[in-house]
């Protein structure tokens, strides 16, 4: 092989392995994402699917009753009082339902938290659709300031059509805060002390 044919490969070679290294950073940078969608999108891993209302249920599905317990949970060191306005609901297939829950910022500082969701048994997440929900957005509460905190969803009549989930009877429905890794910032232009920096 003359010195310009294996100077040609080498070149493409470094090229191939320069693309190839680009390309693995590009995709650890949107895993991250793309795997919450992937869990959005088909309910993998207790994730509820984000979806548009479905047709009303027919047959034996227009009779099935499926009791959604609604949990709430605080990670710590976020001081809110977050909890559901009622235990539990019935809820019809294919049936929009809005669901309360609430939240009070105990502490003395202004607060953002950011929640986080799933759905028990795992294998029931794939048939609940969110349509609109306070988890979508991060949350900012002033001290001692409380809020509702609803969330529309429904449970899809195909569930009656998985042999793993036709009879359950139950589901749970869990949201957990975090605190939001975007710190509760004053006014711009404001200082700490309440002075403005063009007054300086």
């Amino acid at each position: 092989m003359s010195k310009t044919n294996l100077k040609t490969r080498n070149l493409r070679t470094g090229v191939l392995i320069g693309v190839g290294i680009v390309g693995m950073i590009g995709l650890s940078f949107a895993s991250v994402p793309l795997y919450q969608l992937f869990c959005q999108i088909t309910g993998y891993g207790g994730t509820p699917r984000i979806g548009e209302v479905v047709a009303e249920a027919t047959g034996e599905a227009a009779e099935k009753v499926i009791t959604v317990t609604l949990d709430a949970n605080v990670v710590p060191p976020l001081k809110w009082d977050f909890r559901a306005r009622v235990d539990a609901m019935d809820v019809g297939l294919g049936q929009e339902v809005l669901a309360f829950y609430s939240a009070k910022n105990e502490s003395t500082e202004p607060v953002v938290g950011t929640a986080t969701y799933n759905v028990l048994p795992v294998k029931a997440a794939t048939y609940v659709s969110k349509i609109d929900c306070f988890c979508f957005t991060e949350q900012k509460l002033e001290p001692g300031q409380e809020i509702p905190m609803p969330v529309s969803f429904y449970i899809d009549p195909e569930i009656m059509d998985d042999p793993d989930t036709r009879y359950l009877e139950h589901i749970v429905l869990s949201y957990t805060f975090h605190p939001s890794h975007k710190a509760a910032s004053v006014d711009d232009g404001q200082r700490d002390d309440g002075t403005d920096e063009t007054d300086s």
